[in-house]
């Protein structure tokens, strides 16, 4: 099921530099892995995205996330987030492009039911590679989310992560 996850993300990672009117179909597939002593913690999850160019700048659609934490000892955990993203997109020539994305939406936990909402702004920089297939890569942005669970306080994050993370992607613009 992994491998059927990571090749189908691969095949439609995050879209950007599209023509108007054209669907864009992307996404992101992570995992990591972390031991320290006899613990150990996995965490595996897939986010995908389908948008529309309205314009020749700007992207408008729909984002989701699943990801499962596994904590030897703890149990497992499962995360989703549902809402919106805006991209805009600008070419820096025939061959690079860079765009920037904010998202917005629900996100809920199985741990302790929680509920919430997140916001991001992503910046990237995006590699035509031939035919609409293309790089992308980002190395981080601005993140806020909160969430309430039933048996926990509020809780909130901020973060500003600029170098502390590197996604790389693949890229297709399906025109109709």
């Amino acid at each position: 099921m992994k491998k059927l996850l990571l090749g189908v993300a691969l095949l439609i990672a995050t879209i950007t530099h599209a023509q108007k009117g054209s669907i864009l179909l992307g996404g992101n597939v992570g995992f990591s892995s972390e031991k320290v002593g006899e613990g150990k913690a996995t965490n595996f999850d897939f986010s995908p995205k389908v948008g529309y160019q309205f314009s020749e700048n700007w992207t408008a659609g729909v984002e989701g996330a699943i990801a499962n934490v596994d904590v030897k000892g703890f149990g497992k955990t499962e995360n989703y987030k549902i809402g919106g993203f805006v991209r805009y997109s600008t070419p820096l020539s025939e061959t690079f492009a860079f765009y920037t994305d904010l998202g917005a939406g629900y996100q809920s936990t199985s741990l302790n039911d929680g509920k919430g909402m997140y916001a991001s702004l992503t910046p990237a920089l995006f590699i035509n590679m031939k035919k609409g297939f293309g790089l992308n890569f980002s190395i981080g942005g601005i993140n806020y989310d909160n969430m309430d669970g039933k048996e926990d306080p509020r809780r909130e994050n901020f973060g500003f992560n600029f170098g502390k993370t590197l996604n790389i992607g693949i890229s297709k613009n399906f025109a109709l």
